[in-house]
């Protein structure tokens, strides 16, 4: 490996351990046994460099959860699936508790760091995307653009909102049968509405 991607893989290792906000450029150059000088050459910034090492923590996770669920036996859109797919994902949260925790981390910088508010702007789109061909069953590349900023946003929003609960109170967190039950009655709710 030459030094960017050194320095890519000790920034993960940085963020895993010390989170976003506690890891210093000196941190990540002496988990990558490289240099100062090699973060400003590569990545631009600090900031930048666990930037990208977070946004490819997340599509680590992805990728693992996308093997996961290629034996998905529901239809995609289903209820069943709906279940399904958050029972894995919160079934996932323990093991990548410290890349949920720095994405919380993340959003708090975005007013102080522009660059990296707009590289996880791009990859909020992305991941809306990756959730909808979760839920869906949909390959990524037939998605539209309405889909994928009003289903994947409804998920994205769910996702992000659980995320909180669970950082802050496993326990007490929504579950995947709360969730479906939750569907079921805002669903119920509004087509009653109309009647």
């Amino acid at each position: 490996m030459g030094h960017r991607e050194d320095l890519l893989e000790g920034a993960k290792r940085c963020l895993l351990e010390k989170g976003f906000v506690r890891t210093t450029a000196r941190d990540i150059v002496k988990e990558s046994g490289t240099n100062l000088a090699s973060i400003g050459y590569h990545y631009g910034s600090k900031d930048a460099l666990l930037t990208q090492a977070f946004v490819e923590l997340v599509q680590e996770w992805g990728e693992k959860f996308a093997l996961h669920q290629e034996h998905e036996e529901a239809p995609g859109g289903s209820v069943e699936r709906f279940h399904d797919v958050w029972a894995r994902m919160l079934e996932s949260f323990e093991d990548f508790k410290p890349v949920w925790a720095a994405s919380m981390e993340i959003v708090t910088q975005g007013e102080r760091v522009p660059q990296l508010r707009d590289l996880m702007a791009k990859a909020q789109i992305e991941g809306r995307s990756g959730l909808v061909s979760m839920f869906t069953g949909l390959d990524e590349e037939t998605l539209d653009e309405r889909t994928v900023k009003a289903v994947g946003g409804f998920y994205q929003a769910l996702l992000n909102g659980l995320m909180v609960q669970w950082l802050f109170d496993p326990a007490s967190a929504s579950t995947a049968d709360d969730l479906t039950e939750g569907l079921r009655r805002v669903i119920e709710g509004a087509a009653g509405s109309r009647g």
